[in-house]
């Protein structure tokens, strides 16, 4: 078995390479990995803006506990 005719039968015909179908194939692939990129890229940096941050030291008006009429 000739290296040459083993690797010539696991590519696909140039025909179909250049067929509408494979393109249209090949540029959603490529979209998916830009997004799936940078969904990945997005979760792993930090946050930016923190909702604690807002709202600082000040306690809250109302208390949201489960026990309304507990201690503060």
């Amino acid at each position: 078995m000739n290296f040459i005719n083993f690797i010539e039968g696991v590519l696909l015909p140039e025909s179909f390479m250049e067929s509408r179908f494979f393109v249209i194939l090949a540029t959603l692939v490529a979209l998916n990995t830009v997004v799936y990129a940078a969904l990945s890229i997005v979760h792993v940096i930090p946050k930016w803006f923190k909702p604690s941050w807002l709202r600082g030291r000040r306690p809250r008006g109302v208390t949201r506990s489960i026990y309304p009429d507990g201690p503060k």
